[in-house]
């Protein structure tokens, strides 16, 4: 079992810079894909970055790529989200996720979420 706690959601203004930490319990961390997902009021989850076990390889939603960067430090069990230019439409609760790649249909494990909030 991995128990995920996200930290660094606030309120910040269109244009504004924002950096997410996910810490990771466990000793298995490196074996982790992580993964960044958020969900706005009224709306249904979605993607937002994804980072492989080792740090190598990233993959983002369309709708980030170019403004947010996922990255992980694997002695420090921790998966970061820096997140620049947002925009208002980035408001959402942030969740991040682990997949212990064991199954291949998804993610296992989730954290419950850091609030974004993007004012106009």
């Amino acid at each position: 079992q991995v128990q995920l706690e996200e930290s660094g959601g606030g309120l910040v203004q269109a244009g504004d810079s924002l950096s997410l930490s996910c810490a990771a319990s466990g000793r298995t961390f490196s074996s982790l894909a992580m993964g960044w997902f958020r969900q706005a009021p009224g709306k249904e989850r979605e993607f937002v970055a994804r980072i492989n076990t080792s740090g190598g390889r990233t993959t983002y939603a369309e709708s980030v790529k170019g403004r947010f960067t996922i990255s992980r430090d694997n002695a420090k069990n921790t998966v970061y989200l820096q997140m620049n230019s947002l925009k208002p439409e980035d408001t959402a609760v942030y969740y991040c996720a682990a997949d212990n790649l064991a199954n291949g249909v998804g993610y296992d494990y989730w954290g419950q979420g850091t609030q974004v909030t993007v004012s106009s």
